[in-house]
């Protein structure tokens, strides 16, 4: 057993620890919410900042997401509807898939998400037959690649069962090569068969930051409280 004077050593102690880092993790959730709101700003004026051109691939091994993620950007090419992938997806409009086709570009392969089907549309319509190998310009948000799946759900290629949309391993499950590290979610379009639907992509950052700051904050105070009783005489202290 520790002594009293050791007990209560060990308290001060304890007290003393906890104080330093519970008010130490408040500092750095602060510190997160300004960088969480300074995010937020550089992407709500992407979006709403006209089409550019995609980066080059001389820069795609430089990629930032916080340069690019999220810009509004214009491509052109010849979808490659034989190599299309459909990725699990839930949406406003329920249970489906994205459809998520190869666009092969002057400068490379770009994966383009055109957007939402259900769950029987590939049965009805994923057919590569008739499709015309046209030249199309597809409009977009780009997107950084999702790797492994989601949580308890990662991604099975040799089964075709696809739970994000992860660049590198759609290209190497395609037999793509030259493909840009991002991928593009395309704007709606107004299909007449209705699918795929684009445009569902949502833009949306959980900033809770402010509330784990003032917990952590809170229970810096106990632990400051506890300290301070700690060290009052044991009169004092009744």
């Amino acid at each position: 057993m520790i002594p009293g004077g050791g007990k209560r050593a060990f308290l001060l102690g304890l007290c003393l620890l906890a104080s330093v880092l519970f008010s130490g993790l408040g500092v750095w959730q602060l510190e997160r919410r300004a960088w969480k709101l300074d995010l937020i700003e550089r992407v709500e004026a992407r979006i709403h900042a006209p089409p550019v051109a995609p980066p080059e691939p001389g820069t795609w091994a430089s990629l930032s997401p916080a340069d690019v993620e999220y810009r509004w950007v214009r491509v052109t090419g010849t979808l490659l509807h034989d190599r299309a992938t459909l990725v699990d997806a839930l949406t406003e409009l329920g249970p489906g898939a994205w459809l998520v086709t190869p666009l092969r570009t002057a400068q490379g392969i770009v994966l383009i998400n055109r957007g939402f089907v259900p769950h029987d549309w590939k049965a009805q319509s994923n057919s590569a037959a008739g499709q015309e190998a046209a030249e199309v310009t597809i409009t977009g948000l780009l997107r950084l690649s999702e790797p492994d799946g989601r949580i308890l759900r990662p991604n099975r290629p040799a089964e075709e069962r696809w739970f994000s949309r992860d660049v590198p391993a759609i290209a190497r499950a395609r037999g793509l090569t030259n493909v840009a590290p991002f991928f593009v979610d395309a704007e709606a379009t107004g299909s007449a068969m209705g699918y795929p639907r684009g445009g569902l992509t949502v833009v949306q950052f959980r900033n809770t930051h402010l509330i784990y700051a003032l917990t952590w904050f809170g229970l810096a105070a106990l632990s400051i409280t506890g300290l301070v009783l700690l060290l009052l005489p044991a009169q004092k202290r009744r």
